[in-house]
């Protein structure tokens, strides 16, 4: 199974669209949100999806849009840190922008995947038996170009695909 990953959107409908629709021309049903939607609409154009949506420091309508998330999907999350399984892999994720957080569900070792957003920045480490991604940014500071990820949780093959310049 691929799933999508992808942080920072920053309401920046474009890219999301450009990344939505790569998810959707690659089979992919499943996507991680790491955070920082920043608006409504991005959970509205998530529809169709499964959706595992962490809030980051700068998603002020969290309860709009878990809303939308769960309208859309009962099968769908919306909260500050999601810990559970997808086709069986333990995975976690929250924005990064919590104090210790993100250390402590890598250093627990209880999951295979810690999936972060917040700094604008690709990532991907290994930290004992967990793995570290962190997809980069679609909207916001530009710190390098707009990117998403998509993991294939059979093989572990994680590909960073450019979204913009």
């Amino acid at each position: 199974m691929i799933i999508g990953i992808l942080s920072d959107t920053h309401n920046n409908l474009p890219n999301l669209q450009a990344a939505l629709d790569l998810f959707r021309q690659r089979g992919i049903d499943t996507l991680i949100h790491c955070g920082d939607l920043t608006g409504v609409e991005v959970a509205q154009k998530m529809d169709g999806f499964r959706v595992i949506c962490v809030f980051g420091n700068g998603d002020f309508a969290t309860g709009e849009i878990r809303h939308v998330l769960l309208a859309q999907n009962p099968e769908n999350y919306a909260g500050l840190i999601y810990k559970g399984e997808i086709d069986g892999v333990r995975v976690a994720a929250t924005h990064g922008h919590l104090p210790g957080a993100a250390d402590e569900l890598i250093l627990s070792g209880e999951f295979d995947y810690v999936f972060l957003g917040h700094s604008h920045r690709h990532k991907e480490e290994q930290a004992g038996a967990t793995r570290i991604i962190n997809p980069g940014a679609l909207g916001g500071l530009h710190s390098e170009a707009r990117q998403v990820c998509l993991l294939d949780l059979d093989t572990g093959e994680a590909a960073f695909i450019k979204i913009t310049d």
